[in-house]
């Protein structure tokens, strides 16, 4: 409780300052000549005066407000090796326990640092400001990390703490520590597919002499090389980019003996594979309604370099049009089917038929090119069927279907099989979850009477439509309809021609997300979906590696036909991997090489400077197999707040007023006896 004396004068002060000096003067004017009674009339007008400026007593309630200390405990990832979690336990417990003893002080106990698949690094200092947020600075005592000392957001200057208090590390771990790590020095993150990357590479040893070490460089999970490398050097590798999509990078040096940890003996680069430009040719036979479909769809990519041939004017054609009249282009048979087949990635037949311009030597070149890797679309109509069909040439060792040599001629909706329900190609076209399908009638099939490829749509009486097929290194695709010009024009409403024609196409150019048979693993935040595309009716148990080396199975669930899927947490930032045992997928969760790994050794120095310079101390708490908590001493002044075997807190005298007592003196039956006594004791002494 607080007492004092407060002033509310009745008039204006300028009032009352002039009857203090009219007072004041007078008083010392009866002094000077000695008039009777001149200290009773200056005690009557100092009364006077004082009930002008209407004094009062006041009285304070106040209550003490404890002062505020944060403890804030390290749970990043690399506090988990050796004994650090347990040291950090032990302190936790220890400090908390000693805190609470101490009288007006609250204790705040956070965590922070936990790996959450999105945060790089460890983040002491955010929790610290999210911890005393509602604080006053005046109230805060000072605050005790526990952690291994490796903090990535660690302020400049003390200023930037936002209090004038202590700040005190206790360090886990232990002083002879020794770890190895690899260092990326160059990771592209874009490759062109068929060429090669260069990725750049450092070793090094913390608390280890060094010397050569031994490096394997993987791909995919796919061992690329083995070879020896010194330590803190520099060291390039050329990784081939053999396909579009992320090509996951591996660095893995040996171990060292009795090392702290291997986490961060692999580091990681994710290149994306890019295609510098697909080379497609398109060799359109007789004219059509849709012969222009094809090439509009490819001409719309701008990653498509299309070569287009079409073949108005066949050899054999004897009009009596003088040569020297004639515009047409010769078709440069020998360059584009023996001397740069290889070039392109995709050849598509648009209703062409044996017209004799290509010599049968050609087709057996373009059955070798796909069984080397190529692709090749047929876009079959009248002409498939026909004595001159593409078949009947040394094509038919990769065709997937043999023509019946007739066709149908009805109206007929396009619909998915069984394998074309599951095949990523055609399960989830637009239109074709319901029955019938949302699509416009075609009028014409052709007939087959053999097929040994997929077939993923059908016509009427399930003939086949759209056959894929797999030969030796390539791909085969066979569309038995050439009215899928219908669809593009809008008849009927129309049908997904573009989202059939590119996914056939990038199929057949082995584009990653269209395989039948895959495995992923995709990063949404902190979950990672496994996902498994199949043809079969049923999967395997995945298992499941964390960056850390633990395992789990997982069982997928069938999310859609063909598709099978499961989430677990990312709670650990690097590269997991999955498996069901024939097939493997990577997948890195935060930066490739997180801050947090970088370096692992625990250290007093990196909190040291910011610690001396708010008074505080940054000690390990372990020397050899002993844990030496330090005392917690309450200091109400100082600049330094430590000692061998204490760290102090900067105790605050801070109240908050709870109540307020006044009692004027001149007011009411007090005020008035004093004016009259006054005046009575002035008027008694004048009457002698």
């Amino acid at each position: 409780m607080n007492l004092g004396v407060a002033f509310a004068p009745l008039v204006p002060e300028y009032v009352v300052w002039t009857a203090f000096g009219v007072a004041v003067l007078i008083s010392i004017l009866l002094l000077l000549v000695r008039s009777r009674g001149a200290a009773i009339r200056a005690l009557a007008m100092a009364m006077l005066v004082l009930a002008l400026a209407n004094p009062s007593f006041t009285r304070e309630d106040r209550e003490p407000i404890p002062s505020v200390a944060a403890v804030i405990v390290d749970k990043s990832p690399s506090q988990d090796f050796s004994d650090r979690t347990a040291q950090t336990n032990a302190a936790r417990e220890t400090i908390v326990e000693r805190l609470k003893r101490i009288p007006g002080l609250e204790v705040r106990v956070s965590e922070a640092g936990a790996a959450d698949g999105e945060t790089d690094g460890t983040k002491l200092f955010s929790a610290l400001s999210s911890t005393l947020a509602d604080v006053p600075p005046d109230r805060i005592a000072g605050a005790i990390m526990i952690t291994d000392g490796r903090v990535h957001d660690i302020p400049a200057e003390a200023a930037a703490l936002g209090f004038a208090a202590p700040l005190h590390a206790l360090i886990t771990g232990h002083g002879n520590e020794i770890d190895r790590r690899v260092i990326l020095t160059q990771t592209p993150r874009f490759g062109i597919v068929g060429q090669s990357q260069t990725v750049g590479f450092r070793v090094e040893d913390q608390g280890a002499g060094g010397g050569p070490v031994q490096v394997t460089i993987r791909r995919d999970g796919e061992m690329l090389e083995q070879r020896v490398v010194n330590v803190r050097t520099d060291v390039n590798v050329r990784v081939p980019i053999p396909h579009a999509g992320a090509n996951i990078v591996e660095v893995e040096a040996a171990a060292l003996p009795n090392e702290l940890t291997l986490v961060n003996n692999r580091a990681v680069v994710s290149i994306d594979g890019v295609r510098d430009k697909l080379r497609v040719l398109l060799v359109s036979g007789e004219p059509h309604a849709g012969e222009r479909t094809w090439r509009n769809l490819l001409k719309s990519d701008a990653s498509v370099d299309l070569v287009h041939f079409t073949i108005l004017r066949p050899p054999e054609k004897q009009d009596g049009t003088p040569i020297n009249e004639l515009s047409l282009i010769a078709f440069p048979t020998r360059e584009l089917f023996q001397q740069k087949i290889s070039e392109f990635q995709l050849i598509i037949f648009d209703r062409y038929a044996r017209q004799g311009v290509l010599p049968m030597i050609y087709f057996d070149n373009i059955a070798k090119y796909v069984q080397d890797g190529g692709a090749v679309m047929i876009a079959a109509g009248p002409d498939y069927a026909s004595p001159t069909s593409i078949w009947r040439t040394p094509l038919d060792v990769i065709l997937p279907a043999e023509p019946s040599g007739d066709m149908t001629d009805q109206s007929f909706q396009a619909r998915l099989t069984d394998a074309g329900k599951r095949h990523p190609v055609t399960r989830a076209l637009e239109g074709s979850d319901v029955e019938p399908p949302r699509w416009s009638h075609w009028f014409r099939l052709v007939n087959t009477k053999r097929t040994t490829g997929t077939s993923v749509m059908h016509g009427p009486d399930n003939k086949p439509l759209l056959v894929l097929s797999r030969e030796g290194e390539g791909r085969v695709a066979l569309l038995l309809s050439d009215h899928i010009w219908l669809w593009a024009r809008g008849y009927e409403g129309g049908g997904p021609h573009l989202d059939l024609l590119r996914n056939v196409s990038h199929w057949l150019m082995k584009q990653p997300d269209l395989e039948e048979e895959a495995l992923r693993l995709i990063v949404r935040g902190r979950d990672i979906t496994v996902q498994r595309q199949t043809m079969a009716d049923t999967v395997n148990e995945i298992t499941v590696t964390s960056p850390g080396g633990s395992t789990r199975k997982l069982t997928l669930r069938q999310d859609q036909p063909g598709l099978w899927r499961n989430e677990l947490a990312a709670n650990e930032l690097g590269l997991w991997r999955a498996t069901d045992g024939k097939l493997t997928a990577l997948a890195n969760v935060g930066p490739a090489n997180p801050r947090e790994f970088q370096e692992v050794t625990s250290s007093t120095q990196p909190l040291l400077q910011l610690a001396n310079a708010t008074g505080g101390d940054s000690r390990r708490l372990a020397e050899a197999a002993t844990l030496n908590v330090p005392r917690v001493v309450p200091v109400r002044s100082g600049t330094s707040f430590k000692g061998d075997d204490w760290i102090g807190l900067k105790m605050r005298d801070v109240s908050v007023v709870r109540g307020i007592g006044v009692l004027p003196i001149f007011a009411g039956l007090i005020g008035l006896l004093l004016l009259i006594g006054s005046l009575a004791a002035t008027w008694a002494r004048e009457g002698r």
